[in-house]
């Protein structure tokens, strides 16, 4: 049998089979399923399968942990069900109550399918940029301003966040089934050149009675998600009502005749002045709690990830970042309490005694601080033993309070949880970078003393994993 096949034959007997599912794709450590009817899953058995990790529901979808060899499986799920992947079925109805529930859910679901294949552009990008940093006149002079390289890793980190909305063209129109290369053309119209020109000159434009404001759309994230949710509507229409003798070449240019006009009219600025809102929002809760807001983020973000909205708060921070360049609340609060978690495996591998759990448990220890995968710690060792849970919350606490007092900022934005993170602080002073890593040293080593005073009542050898 192939190395995957038991555990994806197990997972699909246990969520109702492969005709059960509506669409399938992944994260960096889950398998994310819409299915037809959560009544045919198998929770207690599922969670008991080796190799599953855990198992949650949030933003509308199913979702089962399996860890960083979640690419693998599922290229096996989708060998042995047989099925596309990101494919949804069109023909579904699924039957819910469509309450602030349900909607809530459509929201967090729309923004993981949206954001979550990006977090390969903002790596890649964010390390460039921190390249250009490290190696740039204000740290190790490696290269100087103005030269080649210094001109390339610019420009290629800048990239990545400048061409956001074409990317998010891309990931949106598949999450929310309107023809892909359309969402790619609609973004790389709402930033060409000649658009944002006229902003400088201050000129205006009129489409069908519409007076549209030039705005700069580049970096921005909200503009577009509206765009294609409402172009997903608009392309279906003519779908529906143009023969498909036609459909070819009218659909495409009919959706974009509409949508050009209420993209840069109505639903580009709206998202604009919405993108505003939520910076200038997140940036005011240090009015409010003080230096307090980041450690009690901190200390919470665990349970948000865990219920699905930390997309919302990634959003923002993803805005304000694009916006400002840096980013002192949410980012700083997230790197903490990743942390805090590898020092809460930390604390559990020093205070078990069974030998396959300490194995396991330092296992964690590595997949987090160097894989950047704080799944298998959390469900493997916070939530089945639930002790060490408080100790990691006390640990992203004290770290968090650290970097709130200092006012540590990230200057990249690096979207993983593992050493890299630290990458993060680069960009400003020297002082910022110290009291970065010192927060996490902090998060990790009262994490670690806590879990292990705290400790935890072991089950046996199979009680992880």
């Amino acid at each position: 049998m192939k190395k995957y096949e038991k555990l994806v034959n197990e997972i699909l007997l246990n969520i109702g089979g492969a005709e059960n599912i509506s669409s399938v794709t992944h994260c960096m450590t889950r398998l994310r399923f819409n299915l037809k009817d959560l009544s045919k899953t198998n929770n207690d058995a599922l969670s008991n399968v080796k190799g599953v990790l855990g198992i949650t529901q949030s933003g509308g979808q199913y979702q089962v942990i399996i860890g960083q060899s979640v690419g693998e499986v599922y290229n096996q799920l989708l060998e042995t069900a047989q099925i596309d992947g990101d494919k949804t079925d069109d023909k579904l109805t699924v039957t819910q109550d469509k309450n602030l529930k349900y909607y809530g859910n459509k929201i967090l679901d729309t923004l993981a399918g949206s954001l979550t294949p990006l977090i390969p552009v903002l790596i890649a990008a964010s390390m460039f940029k921190m390249l250009v940093v490290i190696l740039g006149p204000t740290m190790l002079k490696v290269i100087s301003e103005g030269s080649s390289i210094y001109t390339l890793l610019t420009f290629v980190g800048d990239a990545g966040f400048y061409f956001f909305p074409v990317f998010i063209g891309y990931t949106a129109s598949k999450k929310m089934g309107v023809t892909p290369v359309l969402g790619l053309f609609l973004g790389a119209i709402l930033i060409h050149p000649t658009f944002i020109g006229l902003i400088d000159s201050g000129t205006k434009l009129s489409l069908f009675g519409l007076s549209i404001t030039p705005q700069n759309y580049t970096s921005t994230v909200i503009p577009m998600i509206l765009s294609i949710w409402v172009m997903s509507y608009v392309e279906q229409f003519f779908k529906k009502v143009i023969p498909s003798m036609l459909g070819t070449i009218l659909v495409p240019t009919l959706t974009m005749v509409v949508m050009i006009p209420l993209s840069l009219g109505i639903f580009g600025p709206l998202g604009f002045v919405l993108g505003e809102y939520i910076s200038k929002g997140l940036l005011s809760l240090d009015s409010i709690g003080g230096f307090l807001a980041v450690p009690i983020i901190a200390a919470l973000w665990q349970f948000v990830v865990m219920t699905g909205m930390h997309l919302l708060m990634i959003t923002t921070m993803i805005t304000v970042f694009a916006q400002n360049g840096q980013e002192a609340m949410v980012a700083p609060a997230g790197i903490a309490s990743s942390m805090a978690v590898v020092g809460m495996c930390l604390g559990a591998f020093l205070y078990m005694k069974n030998k396959e759990n300490k194995a396991t448990a330092f296992s964690f220890v590595v997949a987090c601080f160097i894989g950047g995968v704080t799944e298998p710690g959390v469900y493997g060792i916070g939530v089945r033993y639930r002790k060490p849970f408080i100790g990691m919350m006390i640990g992203a606490f004290a770290g968090g309070l650290y970097a709130g007092i200092t006012n540590v900022t990230a200057y990249a934005l690096i979207p993983v949880a593992n050493f890299t993170a630290l990458a993060s602080f680069v960009g400003g002073s020297t002082k910022n970078l110290v009291n970065g890593v010192i927060t996490c040293v902090i998060s990790i080593i009262v994490a670690a003393i806590a879990t292990y005073m705290l400790g935890l009542e072991e089950k046996g050898a199979d009680s992880i994993g």
